[in-house]
C-alpha cells in the first residue's frame, strides 16, 4: 500500500511516500479502505520526536480518516464490508478498570493513531471495531475526516470538564486552528456568548461567519484583555477560557476569567512552559483542567451532532497524499482556517 510515513525523527523532510505492507485484521479488528486524512499538529510534534517517544520504524503518519471497509476480523459484527466509517483517533486496550468504567482516553495504555501505532496516512488502516463509525449515506467522507479529533476534544473541553451554561462567556485562542473553529461552534450551540482571537482580517470574517459573537485581531491589538473585560464583558469577566495555545496564551487566560471562572487547556501548540502569577488563581478560586481527546460515549455523542449537521468541520484545503509536505508546512505556518485534508 501507498503510505506518508518517516524513518528517523527531523524535520518536514523526513516524510517518505512509498509501498508498505498491507495491514491484516486481528479478530476484533477492521481494515479501512482510507479516502481522506486530516492534518493535526500532532504530526510536526511527531516527526520531530521527543524525550520517551521510542517508535518502531518505519511510521506511519495521520491521526484523522475516513473511509470504507474493506475487511473484517473474524468476531467483528457490527460492520460489513463496504461500510463508509468515520475513525476515532483514541485507542484504548478495552479491559482496564478505566476503560471499563468509561474511561478510555484514562487508560494506561491510551495513544492516538500515528502516535505510537501506524496512522491514517495510507491506503488501508487496521484499527479496532469500537474505533469505527458509521456514516450517514448523504454525509461526505471529506468532512467525516476532518471532524473527529478535533471535534471530540473541543466537545469534551465544554461540556465534561468546562460544563458551560446558557449565556457563559466564553473565550477560544487562535479561531483559525481546528479545536478553536469547532469549539467556536459547540459554543454556540451550547447558547454561550463566544469571543475569539485570531491574526487576519480574512480569519476574523470566517470566526464571525461560523458564530462568533466578538472577534478580536491579537496581532493589532495585543493587550486585548483590558478591552474584552471593559467593553465585552462589562467588567464581569469571562466563564470558560478554551486554550489549545500554551506558553504565548496562558497567563493571559488566567488574567481573563472572572471569580470562579475555568480555564480548559489541550495543547500546548507554542510551547509547554510559562509563568504563572498564583494569586490569581486562588484570590478567583479559578479551576484550572487538563483535556485530552474523549471517550467513547463523548465522540459518539458530537458525532451524532455532526452527522445531523448541528454543528460542520470546516475545511480550509486539500491536497493530494504526494503534497503532505507542502501541507504539513502549511499547517506549521498556521496558515489555515480549519481542517486541512490529504486525499489518499
Amino acid at each position: 500500500m501507498k503510505a506518508a510515513y518517516i524513518e528517523e525523527h527531523g524535520d518536514l523532510d523526513q516524510i517518505v511516500i512509498n509501498e508498505l505492507p498491507n495491514p491484516e485484521p486481528g479478530p476484533n479488528d477492521v481494515i479501512v479502505d482510507i479516502k481522506y486524512a486530516a492534518l493535526n499538529h500532532i504530526d510536526i510534534f511527531i516527526i520531530k520526536g521527543w524525550s520517551g517517544l521510542n517508535l518502531s520504524m518505519p511510521h506511519i503518519l495521520g491521526s484523522d480518516g475516513s473511509g470504507i471497509i474493506k475487511d473484517i476480523g473474524s468476531e467483528v459484527t457490527s460492520f460489513k464490508i463496504g461500510d463508509k466509517v468515520a475513525i476515532n483517533p483514541g485507542i484504548s486496550c478495552g479491559k482496564c478498570e478505566s476503560c471499563l468504567a468509561g474511561k478510555q482516553n484514562f487508560c494506561e495504555q491510551f495513544t492516538i493513531l500515528g502516535e505510537n501505532i501506524w496512522g491514517t496516512y495510507a491506503e488501508y488502516l487496521k484499527v479496532p471495531e469500537i474505533n469505527v463509525l458509521k456514516i450517514p449515506e448523504d454525509f461526505s467522507l471529506e468532512k467525516a475526516a476532518a471532524a473527529p479529533l478535533t471535534f471530540l476534544t473541543a466537545w469534551r473541553m465544554l461540556t465534561t470538564q468546562a460544563k458551560i451554561k446558557h449565556n457563559d462567556f466564553v473565550f477560544i485562542h487562535g479561531a483559525g486552528g481546528g479545536v478553536a473553529s469547532a469549539a467556536i461552534q459547540i459554543s454556540k450551540y451550547l447558547n454561550a456568548k463566544v469571543i475569539a482571537t485570531t491574526s487576519s482580517q480574512e480569519k476574523m470574517e470566517r470566526a464571525k461567519m461560523i458564530g462568533a459573537d466578538y472577534v478580536i485581531n491579537y496581532k493589532s491589538n495585543p493587550d486585548y484583555r483590558k478591552y474584552v473585560y471593559k467593553e465585552i464583558t462589562k467588567k464581569k469577566g469571562i466563564e470558560v477560557v478554551i486554550d489549545s495555545v500554551g506558553q504565548s496564551t496562558f497567563s493571559t487566560s488566567i488574567k481573563l476569567l472572572n471569580k470562579g471562572g475555568r480555564l480548559i487547556t489541550c495543547g500546548a501548540t507554542t510551547g509547554p512552559l510559562t509563568e504563572i502569577d498564583l494569586r490569581y488563581i486562588f484570590w478567583k478560586q479559578l479551576e484550572i483542567k487538563g483535556s485530552t481527546m474523549s471517550n467513547q460515549k463523548e465522540f459518539r455523542d458530537i458525532m451524532k451532532l455532526i452527522f445531523e449537521y448541528n454543528v460542520s468541520p470546516i475545511i480550509d484545503k486539500v491536497y493530494s497524499i504526494e503534497e503532505i509536505v507542502d501541507a504539513e508546512e502549511y499547517l506549521k505556518e498556521a496558515k489555515q482556517f480549519g481542517k486541512i485534508l490529504l486525499k489518499i
